[in-house]
């Protein structure tokens, strides 16, 4: 009898993919944590996939904590309005300006009541390896669930060769927050204003942004396979630039990238006067099929 079916597993009566396509490579256990507080965990979220096919990501709570606040904005056509509105509303509903309210007493009051939201952003801006830097690592863990893997030195494995730096980073985070009037939350709602004016602007789903480095070799790679990409386990959260010639006064290599709008905590353009540089991003890290060239 002749055979109805090819004995090769990718005839296409019985199968129709390659099973010689290459596996897209998956987000390490020690990039991420088990559980997080947005709508997707980390596996998912800091995924090649996520990257190429992205889907809005919401923080527990942030929307109905703050309904005021995006109702408020959704009557505002302009854009400089809405920030206007949105820095107002940090500034009152985190009693900023008056930290007396918020329990700070005479002699915390000077070394903590401007360690606020925009604080944080000009920290990171001046020092990627500081204490504010470290705050802003610990919140990308604490609400996406990606693992820092650097501050000052490497975080890859928490054994015995760089548990010195490990603790040093847990410390400064620690320190960053203390004292502190939700710092965290604060953090929170920065994003959620973010992605509300991505949709707001109609934004596409994704961003091409640059980013200047020494060494392509120094990032975690996850598949160098295809001599034309890698794929990179980025930083929790890394500075890129949407000037490609920007990004290349920081390194001999540019990294160009397809950045989800849904990764992005914050840009020069979002709240004016917070950051002094212009076309800067920062972005929530994972695995990023990233090109780069030579300078």
């Amino acid at each position: 009898m002749t055979a109805l079916y090819s004995t090769c597993d990718n005839a296409t009566a019985l199968c129709r993919n390659d099973d010689k396509s290459r596996a897209i490579p998956s987000l390490p256990n020690s990039a991420r944590l088990p559980i997080n507080r947005c709508n997707l965990p980390a596996v998912v979220l800091g995924s090649l996939t996520f990257q190429r096919h992205p889907t809005a990501l919401v923080l527990d709570g942030v929307a109905e904590l703050h309904r005021d606040l995006f109702e408020r904005l959704d009557r505002l056509k302009l854009s400089h309005q809405r920030a206007i509105v949105f820095a107002d509303y940090i500034t009152v509903a985190f009693r900023l300006e008056h930290p007396e309210e918020i329990g700070l007493t005479d002699k915390t009051r000077k070394s903590r009541a401007k360690a606020t939201w925009a604080r944080i952003l000009r920290g990171w801006a001046f020092d990627p390896d500081g204490r504010e830097a470290a705050v802003l690592k610990g919140w990308v863990e604490s609400r996406f669930g990606l693992t820092a893997r650097h501050h000052i030195g490497s975080l890859h494995d928490r054994n015995h060769l760089n548990e010195a730096t490990y603790y040093r980073y847990e410390e400064m985070r620690a320190d960053g927050l203390y004292g502190t009037n939700a710092l965290e939350s604060q953090l929170d709602l920065v994003y959620a204003y973010s992605q509300y004016e991505f949709v707001r602007q109609t934004a596409p789903p994704h961003l091409t942004l640059y980013r200047g480095v020494n060494r392509v070799d120094a990032h975690e790679v996850l598949d160098d396979t295809d001599g034309r990409q890698r794929v990179l386990l980025l930083n929790n959260i890394s500075s890129f630039s949407s000037d490609r010639e920007r990004a290349g006064e920081f390194g001999d290599y540019i990294l160009c990238v397809a950045i989800p709008v849904a990764k992005v905590l914050f840009h020069c353009t979002l709240l004016p006067g917070v950051w002094q540089g212009e076309g800067e991003y920062l972005v929530i890290g994972g695995a990023y099929e990233v090109s780069w060239a030579t300078l």
